[in-house]
């Protein structure tokens, strides 16, 4: 299995309504690449969370995602 199976392809989180999922999770709730959403959080260092090693994200950290990107899909 390579590294690209294991952590480049969005997976169905068994709660989506969790607040804390992991960036594969994520990626699958917003619909978007584990790579966008990984650049995305590079892109906004104060709305990355860790836990332990792995990185995170919270229900407002996808909420302002949502928000930011739907309104850009609105001008469009």
């Amino acid at each position: 299995m390579t590294k690209y199976e294991r952590y480049g392809r969005p997976l169905p989180p068994k709660d989506p309504n969790a607040d804390v999922l992991n960036v594969q999770e994520s990626a699958y709730v917003l619909r978007c690449s584990v790579s966008y959403l990984r650049r995305w959080l590079n892109a906004n260092p104060k709305l990355k969370a860790k836990s332990g090693r792995r990185v995170v994200t919270n229900r407002r950290v996808r909420e302002t995602y949502f928000r930011m990107n739907q309104g850009a899909k609105k001008a469009a």
